[in-house]
């Protein structure tokens, strides 16, 4: 006798909500309306993700975002055409399991579905009405079945968490497992500080809850986990485990310092200031050394910008005396050679006489515009702030250079949110400021021909990030010194450029950040903004 055949996981959920051909054929209808809203949706729903630290850390990077917005497109449209089997299981099965190998906390599953849910609801009434009962029962059931497959990687990742604990766990005495607790309970949990404990292999048996702030790392997945391979950015590995396995040896000092990046689950770097310490151990499963830590990244930068600070200031008095010396005697010199000038072409003067004449001019001319461009530098005013669109001065700043880039044979390549950001700022300034970063990458990228410049506006939680990027040369070197004042890589440039620019970020508590390389270089402004109403979505 033949044994029945056994029904998966999959069918038995559409047994159970009785999702039937009358929710297949209701979905397909409501695809047919909803399709060309899809994409509109997508971007609503990261830029939702945009707003909230833990789900935007979940993500490494924009370009990470761009392609889940695409997939997510994807998603809702095999969500109406179908088919619903065994593949279609699969493939929601595979996306919970990519959203717990990102971090992504588990909440964030039902809330990013009740923003689809609501989404789907407005389309509705597009419908005609005698399908709207129809076409409501069956997004509700489909969208719970889809819940229910991805709360099943959930649901095998803490079992397989609970395992790992288990194991480990079992291997100890009660009289050690209590040792550990009281050491948990102590100072160390509570420090600001990275606490990590190595046994004899570099393997982690200790990590306090300021190592899982920082890192994203729950104690339990990170004990018994190389420390080197877990934490160090990847370029680092082989030079900082030879440093690791010397002071587990106990070759070197009792104590060393060293600063090294890590790297967070989400693959972002901080700068940490490590201290290593060796300990004498009481039992063959106690650390042998403790690698004590502490995040320096944002007092690096701060120390970097107070030391621009300090260059930008010295350069603005030598700026202010050197302007005020030469302003008058140009624009007198200026004045006599019109005169001069006028003379000759009334005593019909030779052509070669009149050219040298302009020429002088000229030189005067820009001699005029530097000393101007020391003064805008040297004596920064404070103007008035007010609340402006993030999105229409990008548009103006873009209109602004659009002659230059057609000339140049530069396409110019808007990519601007579709969620607006107002900010409090001086719209002048910050204006003019985008405007230069722009003319920087036309120039960069027109010796070669013409090139591809692009403008980007994004936000992220505690931002406005604004990017110019360009795909010409590169900097060169890439770590030259571009936002000190009179600094220049062009023949003819004063230098005073991108200290102007800098000044205007740091002015309205903002980064400026570069990353250059052949063939792509970006210059990042992030500007801050409040979850409190000081940035409002347009």
């Amino acid at each position: 006798m033949t044994a029945p055949h056994a029904e998966t996981p999959f069918a038995e959920m559409k047994r159970y909500v009785r999702f039937g051909p009358d929710d297949v054929r209701a979905l397909a209808d409501f695809g047919g309306v909803a399709a060309p809203h899809f994409e509109r949706i997508a971007a609503e729903f990261y830029a939702r993700v945009r707003e909230h630290e833990d789900a935007h850390a979940a993500f490494s990077s924009e370009e990470q975002i761009v392609g889940l917005q695409a997939m997510l497109v994807r998603w809702m449209q095999r969500l109406c055409d179908g088919p619903h089997d065994e593949a279609f299981y699969a493939e929601r099965s595979a996306a919970g399991r990519a959203h717990v190998r990102a971090g992504l906390p588990q909440r964030y599953m039902f809330t990013a579905m009740a923003l689809i849910r609501v989404a789907f609801e407005e389309l509705v009434p597009e419908l005609p009405s005698e399908r709207h009962a129809a076409v409501r029962r069956a997004l509700a059931v489909a969208l719970d079945l889809e819940l229910a497959m991805m709360l099943e990687s959930y649901r095998e990742d803490f079992v397989a968490r609970l395992q790992h604990r288990e194991r480990i766990e079992n291997e100890r005495l009660t009289r050690e497992l209590a040792r550990s607790e009281r050491r948990y309970e102590t100072a160390v949990e509570l420090a600001r500080v990275l606490v990590v404990g190595l046994d004899a292999e570099g393997a982690i048996l200790v990590f306090n809850r300021e190592a899982e702030r920082l890192t994203g790392w729950a104690c339990d997945e990170a004990v018994g986990r190389s420390f080197v391979e877990l934490l160090l950015a990847e370029e680092l590995r082989d030079s900082e485990a030879v440093r690791i396995m010397a002071a587990l040896r106990g070759g070197g000092a009792r104590a060393q310092l060293w600063e090294a990046p890590i790297r967070a689950r989400s693959g972002r770097q901080r700068i940490v200031s490590w201290q290593l310490e060796r300990v004498d151990a009481t039992a063959s499963d106690d650390p042998v050394l403790y690698a004590i830590g502490k995040d320096v990244t944002d007092e690096r930068a701060r120390q970097e910008q107070l030391r621009h600070g300090e260059r930008l200031a010295a350069a603005g008095t030598l700026a202010a005396g050197l302007a005020h010396e030469i302003r008058n005697p140009l624009n007198a010199a200026l004045l006599q050679l019109t005169y001069l000038e006028r003379a000759l072409g009334r005593s019909h003067a030779g052509a070669e006489t009149l050219e040298t004449t302009r020429s002088i001019g000229a030189q005067i001319q820009r001699l005029s515009t530097l000393a101007r461009d020391f003064l805008e530098f040297a004596r920064p005013t404070r103007g008035t702030r007010k609340a402006a669109s993030l999105r229409e001065l990008c548009v103006r700043a873009l209109h602004g250079v659009e002659a230059a880039a057609i000339n140049a044979g530069v396409k110019l390549t808007p990519e601007l949110s579709s969620v607006d950001l107002v900010m409090h700022i001086e719209v002048e300034k910050t204006e003019q400021a985008l405007v230069n970063l722009l003319h920087n990458a036309i120039e960069a990228v027109e010796p070669q021909g013409g090139g591809r410049v692009r403008l980007r506006l994004r936000r992220e939680p505690r931002h406005a990030v604004l990017e110019v990027e360009d795909d010409g040369p590169g900097l060169s070197p890439p770590d030259a010194p571009i936002f000190d004042a009179f600094y220049s890589t062009k023949a003819r440039g004063t230098g005073l450029g991108l200290s102007i620019v800098h000044r205007v970020v740091s002015d309205h508590g903002g980064a400026i950040e570069v990353e250059s390389q052949p063939g792509r270089t970006v210059f990042r402004v992030r500007l801050p903004v409040g979850i409190d109403g000081a940035v409002e979505g347009s």
